[in-house]
């Protein structure tokens, strides 16, 4: 594969060279780009020798009036290793002031970000809000180490070692086709339940999750059905979006689409009750309490488990207490696959944040915690362990 290697301008630059011969080592072509603070730590000239192609430095020489566009077009992944704090915020608000910048710009392939910086600089919350947004984008952060630094301090900041960053260069770019020929179904969002023409029951689910889910599953290869209840996001680019209402459209939209699915991820938030007669003309306020009669609204997590065939079943189970229990729970008596598992209600992941930090519960009988990360993040080792998961049970039933 043909690679393009950011360099940043920090004292770990010198580890880019080792990187750079490691990616060689896996027979992929890399092309070396060099912010100008880079070359005042190693000189363009070693990772020329090292690659044997001319190193990208300057964004205003004649022959690279438009070479950020022809090199963007022409490379399967971008690199950036290190990425310094001043780096990241410039790739985060859309800077384009050097050649590295904006060729970031004009590349529409996978991203890789290996930051290195001062510890403080690591946790300070711009520097965080810098690197949620670029997770959220679907770039594959490799989160620095911890030890000393070369400030003389000790704490999260060092380079992650090249071995990992080549490692998860490997995993993003088999990603990139993992799903091709692959048709996924999600469902995201809540749904809304009426209580009269101007009032419903509903839930805090943003459809963040969900949304991220099939963004995930497209860049991977994937066609993508999204079945979404009421959001305030845009509907995912390449992807076929389906909007309902209630839980009981949600249900048939699933059901009418579910012959075409290898892969379905029920990520919707679905109201548990609805009301059982909704009245045609709004209810006007009164002193006087008010009861409802509510029925259950259509399982539709147990019904795709009745109903699945060959067809791998993803779940979710948000839940306030006994977690994993619940999970395991809801794996069992739904005859899911996976689920996929988080606390909410008093953290500030899950519903409405950017961010997630869930367990995912198999039916091998493993359990797997993924870390606080952005929910593109999060989609991504999602996918990851469903692959492997979905591998093993062929493998077991003797498919």
């Amino acid at each position: 594969m043909r690679i393009l290697l950011g360099v940043g301008g920090g004292i770990a630059a010198y580890k880019a060279a080792e990187l750079a011969r490691l990616l060689m080592e896996r027979d992929h072509a890399v092309q070396v780009v060099m912010t100008a603070a880079a070359q005042e730590f190693v000189q363009p000239l070693t990772f020329a020798a090292l690659t044997g192609r001319k190193v990208l430095t300057d964004l205003f020489a004649i022959e690279a009036a438009i070479e950020h566009i022809t090199v963007a077009r022409e490379h399967d992944l971008l690199a950036v290793a290190p990425a310094t704090a001043d780096l990241m915020a410039r790739l985060a608000h859309g800077l384009a002031n050097d050649f590295l910048t904006t060729l970031y710009l004009a590349f529409t392939g996978p991203v890789v970000i290996a930051p290195a910086m001062n510890v403080n600089m690591w946790q300070h919350a711009a520097t965080q809000a810098n690197v949620e947004t670029l997770g959220r984008r679907g770039h594959r952060i490799v989160e620095p180490g911890s030890g000393y630094l070369a400030c003389g301090m000790t704490g999260p900041g060092r380079l992650a070692e090249p071995e990992a960053i080549a490692e998860a260069i490997a995993s993003e770019l088999r990603r990139r086709t993992d799903l091709e020929g692959e048709t996924v179904l999600v469902t995201a969002g809540p749904t809304q339940e009426p209580l009269d023409p101007v009032r419903y029951i509903s839930n805090r689910s943003s459809g963040k999750m969900g949304y991220a889910l099939a963004e995930a599953a497209a860049a991977r290869g994937a066609r993508v059905i999204l079945i979404s209840g009421p959001v305030h996001l845009a509907p995912p680019a390449g992807v076929e979006t389906i909007h309902v209402r209630t839980a009981r459209e949600m249900r048939d939209r699933v059901f009418e689409r579910l012959p075409e699915a290898a892969i379905v991820i029920k990520a919707a938030a679905v109201a548990d009750f609805h009301l059982s007669k909704v009245p045609d003309q709004k209810v006007k306020k009164t002193a006087a309490r008010i009861s409802l009669e509510l029925d259950p609204t259509p399982d539709i997590l147990a019904e795709l488990g009745r109903k699945k065939g060959d067809c791998l079943l993803v779940g979710f189970a948000a839940e306030t207490q006994n977690l994993l229990q619940e999970a395991r729970r809801k794996l069992e008596s739904k005859n899911c696959d996976m689920v996929v598992a988080n606390l909410v209600g008093g953290s500030d992941v899950g519903f409405e944040s950017d961010q997630n930090e869930v367990v995912l519960a198999l039916r091998t009988g493993e359990s797997i915690p993924l870390a606080r990360a952005p929910k593109r993040e999060i989609a991504d080792r999602i996918f990851d362990e469903a692959l492997k998961l979905r591998l093993a049970l062929d493998t077991s039933h003797g498919r």
